[in-house]
């Protein structure tokens, strides 16, 4: 049932999902990477439960494609995010006006409903260990409602990680 209710939200938060922009090393063959693990020192910016969704949500994607997660990696993955909050968009507007004589007076006004937006911008890199440079960085632009529960954030990241991971390895690469 809780698989069921995440992918159900997965779906509504698609629609409103995050866009994704993607920076890569066109040198690199992204084919010889088949092992990864994590940036020693995450500092990602989110709190600790927000990072171990990101985690869990990688590790289960990238082992789906084939990857697996090891002491000695080819490539560490990082990850840190920048947030801003802003009030909601959507308003009810209420407006009040007079008019007479070819001349017409108004005023108007909105009152914002839903409470207030987090805007995120999620950065995932990966790097080559042995050479310790970056070879691809997805960069995803998404935003999400202040009072999100728990299984809403894990659709929510479930979601932006597919996108971001859907980028790599990148399709004009030198494999």
């Amino acid at each position: 049932m809780k698989l069921l209710s995440i992918l159900i939200l997965s779906i509504f938060l698609v629609s409103c999902g995050a866009t994704v922009a993607v920076d890569y090393d066109k040198q690199v063959d992204f084919s010889k990477y088949n092992s990864y693990n994590y940036f020693p020192n995450i500092d990602s910016g989110l709190n600790e439960l927000d990072d171990n969704r990101i985690i869990q949500i990688t590790d289960s994607l990238l082992q789906q494609r084939g990857f697996i997660k090891s002491e000695a990696p080819q490539i560490y993955v990082n990850f840190y995010a920048r947030e801003s909050v802003s009030s909601s968009r959507n308003t009810i507007g209420i407006g009040i006006g007079s008019g007479g004589g070819n001349v017409g007076v108004g005023v108007s006004g909105g009152i914002p409903i839903g409470g207030n937006v987090i805007n995120q911008q999620l950065t995932m890199d990966f790097i080559d260990v042995e050479k310790d440079d970056l070879v691809w960085q997805a960069v995803a632009d998404g935003e999400m409602k202040e009072r999100f529960t728990p299984q809403q954030k894990e659709a929510y990241y479930m979601t932006v990680v597919q996108k971001i991971l859907a980028k790599y390895p990148p399709k004009n690469s030198s494999q």
